[in-house]
């Protein structure tokens, strides 16, 4: 008979996030680290819709009040999020990413580190890969490189901040996480930001600080000019925005491993070199986290590769870069709301039903 980490692994899988299976039991150990056995079988009577403490005690063996001191407890511990709805507390499963390893911010240690970065890429590999519908998109740095043609507001991300009433400010746990492990890099660690009830989630749970707009936007400046890939929830009205470096970003140094990353990201760009003016400096080239460029009489753009980011662009010197739209029929169209996208996630995986 399967013990309760096997059949929690079962459930975090049917998320649409996924948690698939490994030879190596590693997602085993995760899970084994981090929920007690009554933990465990507590998370699984949960579902991605946040209900009330009483509706899952009708779930459990547990009373309304035992059920929630636990679920309040999870939730500090960052294994289920907690959101309001009309004043009242609502639990709901939590995915492993983005989720309950996104929460662990302030407690990694090296053994876990190492035990998620050893899972992580089979994650990529059975999951985002084979889902069409990411959970993070691609936006240019800023719309002022798209060449001819007036962006979406969902494409903008100073608009997307713009758009916020609740913002939080946290570390980069993809930093984070090589900074446990004596590998730091040298790009700003508190970049990333979180919207709506996932603020109010960080705040709470004291994972990142609340914002206002007009520093929200100052440090989304500072990461453009570090040279960070933008990247916010696969949605219209995003929940995040991540700030990404292809050195630490779980989902862009694996996607750099691949043959055609471009292939596997949400973007509607990609970047065109004005030949006569280019003069092969290779600025772009460093600055390209997908090593989409290349340099030979002139700097030569892999489309395979390049992600529609817009980096390459602020350093041309004598602006031979710019960012062109995608063709009509190629244009990808985010769905307005998150829920909407882990919903096709969920169908595209098969587990609409769960």
């Amino acid at each position: 008979m399967s013990d309760i980490y096997t059949k929690l692994a079962r459930h975090l899988d049917n998320l649409p996030g996924g948690y698939p299976a490994t030879e190596s039991g590693i997602e085993l150990k995760i899970l084994r680290r981090l929920f007690t056995p009554e933990e465990a079988d507590i998370a699984m009577r949960l579902t991605m819709k946040p209900d009330t403490v009483d509706t899952i005690a009708e779930r459990s063996d547990l009373h309304g009040r035992e059920i929630g001191e636990r679920l309040e407890e999870m939730a500090k511990k960052g294994l289920i999020f907690r959101s309001y709805k009309d004043g009242t507390v609502m639990y709901s499963a939590a995915q492993f990413v983005v989720g309950i390893w996104e929460y662990h911010l302030n407690d990694l240690d090296p053994e876990f580190v190492r035990d998620v970065n050893e899972y992580l890429p089979h994650i990529m590999e059975e999951v985002w890969t084979k889902t069409d519908t990411k959970q993070l998109r691609v936006v240019p740095v800023s719309k002022s490189v798209v060449q001819d043609v007036e962006i979406a507001s969902y494409e903008d991300a100073e608009e997307l901040i713009r758009a916020q009433s609740k913002i939080t400010v946290q570390t980069c746990i993809c930093r984070k996480e090589h900074e446990v492990l004596g590998e730091p890099c040298d790009y700003p660690m508190e970049v990333c930001m979180s919207f709506g009830a996932a603020a109010y989630y960080y705040e709470e749970n004291k994972l990142g600080r609340a914002i206002e707009v007009e520093e929200a936007l100052q440090i989304l400046e500072k990461g453009k000019e570090a040279g960070l890939v933008i990247q916010p929830g696969n949605a219209k009205k995003s929940a995040n925005i991540c700030m990404c470096c292809g050195c630490c970003c779980q989902v862009l140094k694996n996607m750099k491993k691949l043959a055609k990353p471009a292939e596997q990201v949400h973007s509607n760009y990609y970047a065109v070199v004005n030949e006569e003016e280019c003069i092969a400096c290779g600025l772009c080239t460093e600055r390209c986290h997908m090593d989409a460029i290349g340099i030979e009489e002139t700097a030569i753009i892999n489309l395979d590769r390049c992600i529609g980011c817009g980096l390459c662009i602020p350093v041309c010197d004598v602006d031979a870069i710019h960012l062109a739209a995608k063709e009509s029929a190629n244009l990808y169209v985010p769905p307005k709301l998150t829920y909407q996208t882990y919903l096709r996630m969920a169908k595209e995986r098969g587990k609409l039903s769960r």
